[in-house]
């Protein structure tokens, strides 16, 4: 079929003929996969950064109306640095401990963050106050964000690591991408199965 074309031409086309075969076999899928991942775990923490840089904001306005509740604002300034001192990169969401480690203190300052919020409903005169309501939506939103972060992240995961675990992705890893590892993936709180207790 091809031998009437010269050598040269042949082997062109004989090479892009393998190449569009071998894209279509999914050789390329892990290292996809992974980098959609890693983009998706930067939005997880880009959120992060977001809530944490509000945080001082939000203190501060409190503080100026509850001046009795320095512990719970001192929570919050306290799981802040500690959710702020945990050091994330791409090699986090392959390590179990450091992600668990990360999770945990996102979960702690978001329940100081709660803490706070319930403490504010005793002040109607700051709940009303513009500064604080443009604090608390821009929190609110980006609590949102967090969560549409970490489902698309969860999703990536998903995916990468099912690529890892199945046939040809998973032969085709281990010849060619043999460092690649299963990310982690989030994980519900300890006790968030449980309904909330709701007392009048």
């Amino acid at each position: 079929m091809l031998t009437f074309l010269p050598l040269r031409l042949r082997a062109v086309l004989v090479g892009l003929g393998l190449a569009v075969s071998l894209s279509a076999c999914g050789i390329n899928n892990v290292p996809t996969f992974e980098e959609k991942a890693k983009s998706a775990w930067s939005e997880v923490q880009n959120q992060y950064q977001r809530r944490s840089d509000l945080i001082p904001n939000l203190v501060e306005t409190v503080k100026g109306y509850a001046q009795q509740e320095r512990e719970v604002l001192t929570q919050v300034t306290e799981a802040r640095a500690k959710a702020s001192q945990i050091k994330v990169d791409a090699s986090t969401v392959t390590d179990p401990e450091k992600f668990r480690q990360y999770q945990d203190a996102q979960n702690q300052l978001s329940g100081a963050l709660g803490r706070l919020l319930v403490t504010v409903e005793r002040y109607p005169e700051l709940k009303s106050n513009a500064n604080f309501l443009a604090l608390q939506s821009q929190l609110e939103g980006t609590e949102n964000r967090i969560a549409v972060a970490r489902r698309d992240y969860i999703e990536a995961v998903r995916v990468y690591n099912t690529e890892l675990r199945t046939i040809p992705g998973r032969w085709i890893a281990a010849i060619l991408y043999p460092s690649a590892k299963p990310m982690e993936t989030f994980v519900a709180t300890a006790g968030s199965d449980r309904p909330p207790q709701v007392k009048f």
